[in-house]
């Protein structure tokens, strides 16, 4: 089997040096990860916007939710976005009967709250993040110190991309964003949205325009 070798930087903000390896690279600090084609290219540590996103250990997240390419038996057009809420997937639908999938994790909150269909009516690189009022409220130590909001960044909660979501011309307040926790991926998480591993958020972002038609069923 053809098989590709993930460099994953080291880097103590990220605790990537906890990560085992198949092996070592010359370059100081890192980890080299033996997996199959194609999932080393999609994960790997890339350059984006003046920030470096470290590389993915994807053996800390279950294979469905790898990104990858599926047989899909729905009716949407190509290029319909379907979000499953309970099964943690996104679909980007393509012709053919085909669709990307990625693994997502939702918010137990936001993220199962929204359903039904939506327009992606603005997109953000690095998008800057301010928490809800409720956020705020009921974790004041936590979120009370970016009550005005943060910047983007790595440390930023909507990770390297955000899609935001309109229905009849009014925001929702329901994102499909990156994550700065990729290894929550799968699971329903404290708060937030709809969150993709960086690398699959900046996948997704590139492959949709504004106007893109979102449908979230559970």
């Amino acid at each position: 089997m053809t098989t590709r070798r993930l460099f994953l930087a080291g880097s103590a903000a990220f605790a990537l040096s906890a990560c085992s390896s198949t092996g070592r690279s010359r370059l100081e600090n890192s980890n080299v990860i033996q997996v199959d084609e194609p999932w080393a290219s999609h994960y790997s540590l890339r350059h984006d916007g003046g920030f470096t996103i470290p590389g993915i250990d994807i053996r800390k997240i279950p294979e469905q939710f790898w990104r990858q390419d599926v047989d899909y038996s729905g009716s949407e057009a190509p290029g319909t976005i379907v979000v499953n809420t309970t099964d943690r997937f996104l679909y980007l639908v393509q012709p053919g009967g085909r669709a990307i999938r990625y693994g997502v994790g939702v918010g137990r909150e936001e993220g199962l709250n929204f359903r039904g269909s939506a327009t992606i009516a603005r997109k953000a690189e690095w998008p800057r993040w301010t928490p809800t009022a409720n956020m705020i409220k009921t974790q004041p130590e936590r979120y009370g110190p970016v009550a005005a909001g943060m910047e983007g960044g790595l440390r930023n909660p909507l990770g390297a991309r955000a899609l935001y979501l309109y229905r009849n011309g009014r925001d929702t307040h329901f994102r499909l964003h990156g994550t700065i926790e990729p290894y929550t991926i799968g699971q329903s998480v404290s708060s937030g949205c709809i969150r993709l591993i960086n690398q699959d958020i900046i996948d997704l972002y590139d492959r949709v325009p504004a106007g893109t038609k979102v449908i979230v069923v559970s």
